[in-house]
């Protein structure tokens, strides 16, 4: 069935209004009925006890219901509660997998997630050339704490070849969110370039500010000073 039916909506907004029986009680009968998504709103109330005790391991059944009913969100949250241990024992490798999933299905939290279990390779193995991957996606859809991370590996050459001119503008794009990190690596960076590859690397920018932000786009509302 269709997620967002009339009846599905109105158990969001049951459940928005802070009417929380009757959202459970609309959202039971429409995940009987094969909606995954309010599979998953059930997941969600059960782990955040909303209008009810907490019930994480209650969660976790829905949570993983809803995931192998192809709910992205619910492999998402699927994939960190495994990982956590949330409800569940902990399992990495399962909850990478879900991580992973999600991620190829074009989830940003997933993407960001997975990239940073595989740089860290605390919980995974490390997986450099993964972690950028993985930070691309969720960068080129303009996540921007991807979109510093994705920056920072381009500067040191972490999974990718080391490049100045995609480093700039990665930190560029992160940069006018306010991202400190990404201003600070991004001030060292600038230092460290010709005017050349300056010139190139702002001509970067504004293609892809052209691309993703349609005609006429703004330029970064963050600019370093070159001058």
């Amino acid at each position: 069935m269709t997620d967002m039916t009339p009846d599905m909506m109105q158990a969001v907004a049951r459940y928005e209004a802070g009417r929380f029986s009757e959202a459970y009680t609309a959202f039971e009968t429409l995940a009987d009925n094969g909606c995954a998504t309010a599979r998953f709103w059930i997941a969600v109330m059960e782990v955040n006890g909303d209008g009810r005790p907490v019930d994480k391991a209650a969660g976790y059944e829905h949570c993983r219901a809803a995931a192998e009913m192809g709910n992205v969100q619910a492999q998402t949250n699927l994939g960190v509660m495994l990982i956590q241990g949330e409800g569940v024992a902990t399992d990495p490798a399962a909850g990478l997998a879900w991580l992973c999933r999600a991620a190829d299905a074009g989830d940003t939290g997933a993407q960001f997630n997975a990239a940073a279990l595989f740089s860290a390779g605390k919980v995974v193995e490390k997986d450099q050339e993964r972690a950028a991957a993985y930070y691309r996606m969720a960068a080129e859809a303009g996540y921007f704490p991807a979109q510093a991370r994705l920056g920072f590996c381009y500067r040191n050459g972490f999974g990718v070849e080391k490049d100045r001119q995609q480093a700039y503008l990665w930190l560029t794009l992160a940069a006018q969110h306010g991202a400190g990190t990404a201003i600070g690596m991004l001030e060292g960076l600038v230092d460290e370039m010709s005017s050349e590859e300056l010139h190139r690397s702002r001509a970067l920018v504004d293609r892809w500010m052209a691309q993703h932000g349609g005609p006429g786009a703004p330029p970064p509302q963050f600019q370093v000073d070159t001058q």
